[in-house]
């Protein structure tokens, strides 16, 4: 064989051992026979020819980093890239999945009424229960019907709404819907003096 055949056998080894340090796991040794063989390629390309020489030195330039971004696109795929590369989590599993989480999700579409004040949060009574809820960004008055829009994480967010809410009364003795002075405080008495 010709000196420039083994220039390119040499040459292709070289990059294919490139490859195969991607996927296999050999601290380096691999690799540094992949750069022995590419350097040893050029070298007798360059004993060819200079031009030779310098067409064989940027396949090595522009093949290199070419191949890698392929090995790195396949790695992933290969059962050692899945073993070593975790799958990048979706929002509902970065976020714990607790009974409370899960209720909260099944309210949306549902209407209630606010308990309170909302600037923009405040309580709201949705299905019978008290939950802390903010508004979009509007002040809703205590009484109001609220439809649930959306769930961010554990917050309710939810807007006025002009449906009605099926047995839906504040009840007076409902601390929230007193006025402090109907509660016997005093907005000034400090407790901690």
């Amino acid at each position: 064989m010709s000196p420039l055949t083994w220039a390119v056998l040499t040459m292709a080894f070289g990059l294919l051992l490139i490859v195969v340090e991607m996927f296999v796991p050999s601290g380096g040794v691999i690799g540094f026979i992949s750069f022995a063989a590419v350097v040893t390629s050029i070298v007798m390309a360059f004993q060819h020819s200079e031009y030779t020489g310098l067409g064989f030195m940027a396949v090595a330039v522009l093949g290199t980093p070419l191949l890698l971004a392929l090995a790195f696109k396949w790695w992933p795929k290969t059962p050692l890239g899945r073993r070593l590369l975790l799958d990048l989590p979706n929002g509902d599993d970065a976020i714990p999945a607790d009974d409370l989480r899960k209720q909260i999700k099944q309210l949306v579409g549902r209407v209630g009424t606010a308990k309170a004040l909302m600037l923009p949060g405040g309580p709201v009574v949705v299905d019978g229960r008290t939950y802390d809820a903010v508004s979009e960004g509007m002040a809703i008055q205590p009484g109001d019907a609220v439809k649930v829009i959306e769930v961010r994480g554990t917050r309710i967010v939810v807007r006025p709404s002009s449906e009605s809410v099926p047995g839906a009364a504040l009840s007076p003795d409902d601390p929230l819907n007193q006025t402090i002075d109907k509660l016997g405080l005093d907005p000034f008495d400090d407790p901690l003096a």
